[in-house]
């Protein structure tokens, strides 16, 4: 018997509901991750005289990628729980005990715990990234802005680095 919600199938529900909410995390994270690096390419240190205004820029929805990263394992995570305990559910709403059903539906809770990691684990590398480059750019403006000795200093830092 599939338990069911407003005829609805829950382990469904929780497949869509979790998968899909990953899903959503991830093409938030490659959004943020594509816009920051077109801005990184494009900012020029020499238009900013202030330093905490360009690091207010470089910085920008930086926080999300770092939470989405560190949290997507526990989103995947709770989506195996909850499918672990629909299979214990339906495990006890059936009188004879079938192996396979047992192993194909804890198998298939698992994959939301995989599904986390694989949004988690580029988060992290991506936002890592991010943040070097942006210290880096930082770094350009205080060159520019700091020359170490007269002359030191680029006319230009918006080239490749």
């Amino acid at each position: 018997m599939k338990e069911s919600f407003a005829g609805w199938n829950v382990k469904e529900m929780v497949d869509y509901g979790i998968l899909g909410f990953l899903a959503f995390l991830s093409v938030i994270v490659i959004a943020i991750g594509i816009e920051r690096v077109w801005f990184y390419a494009t900012v020029r240190v020499d238009d900013y005289k202030d330093k905490r205004k360009l690091e207010l820029d470089l910085h920008r929805r930086l926080t999300l990628v770092a939470t989405i990263g560190s949290n997507a394992p526990y989103v995947g995570l709770l989506g195996t729980v909850t499918g672990i305990m629909i299979t214990f559910i339906e495990l006890g709403n059936t009188s004879a005990v079938d192996t396979k059903a047992i192993m194909v539906g804890l198998a298939l809770a698992l994959k939301s715990t995989g599904m986390g990691l694989i949004v988690a684990i580029p988060s992290v590398v991506i936002y890592n990234m991010l943040v070097r480059k942006s210290e880096i750019i930082a770094t350009k403006w205080d060159i520019y802005h700091h020359p170490a000795t007269e002359g030191a200093g680029y006319n230009r830092l918006d080239t490749d680095f």
